[in-house]
């Protein structure tokens, strides 16, 4: 059976305590650190930029997986690739055309980063499938995308169930990855919908015990 990983979300860590929130949820025993970038536009809400990713980046041993959930990914792109992105994910939605969306996860993998690309609950899987044989990662929205705490969108284990379906009959590798929501139960549907990383943010660090909350995502 295969290991699913977990991506806690700093968005809903304590600030005061950045260090050993982040030091916890390692020796808890996540692998990645999830990285909620929100620019007031393409979502509803301000977060933060490469500035925290440059001043933790190299302080930590988790794979940093940073979620553009902004208006022009490709503006920013070099910033966050700079200050130690290991992965960039960025929204189908905020580009205008194919052309566009090929160019950016080239210019991504082109800096040997890994590039992802993530959709909306009102997205479609079948709006993306002409980009999965070039992408390492698929992030399913199963909240809309711009604050923590929602309830998670069930219309997302089909959209994990669909892109197994599709990785599994093509020659495509990449990674699945659901952000919203997840908690003990829901992420259990999503693992057996066939997910590989369950990004958790408000369930893990309103946790006194970070480990026993990763592990129950995932035990």
């Amino acid at each position: 059976m295969k290991k699913v990983e977990v991506s806690p979300s700093i968005l809903s860590a304590n600030f005061l305590n950045l260090e050993k929130d982040i030091l916890d949820v390692y020796k808890g025993g996540a692998k990645y650190l999830h990285f909620d970038v929100m620019d007031g536009h393409f979502v509803p809400n301000i977060s933060f930029g490469s500035v925290i990713l440059k001043q933790i980046s190299k302080e930590h041993l988790l794979i940093n997986d940073v979620h553009l959930m902004i208006t022009d990914p490709d503006k920013y792109l070099l910033d966050f690739i700079n200050s130690g992105a290991d992965i960039i994910t960025f929204h189908y939605e905020a580009l205008n055309s194919d052309e566009e969306i090929f160019a950016l996860i080239n210019r991504i993998k082109s800096y040997k980063v890994k590039a992802g690309i993530s959709i909306k609950p009102n997205t479609n899987v079948d709006a993306i499938v002409k980009f999965l044989p070039f992408v390492d990662l698929v992030l399913v929205m199963s909240v809309e995308p711009g604050f923590g705490g929602q309830k998670f969108m069930f219309n997302s284990v089909e959209k994990i169930k669909n892109l197994f379906k599709i990785r599994e009959e093509s020659n495509c590798n990449f990674l699945i990855e659901v952000d919203g929501g997840i908690n003990n139960e829901t992420s259990k549907l999503c693992i057996e919908a066939g997910v590989d990383i369950l990004v958790a943010g408000s369930y893990i660090y309103n946790k006194e015990d970070k480990k026993a909350a990763i592990e129950s995502l995932i035990g």
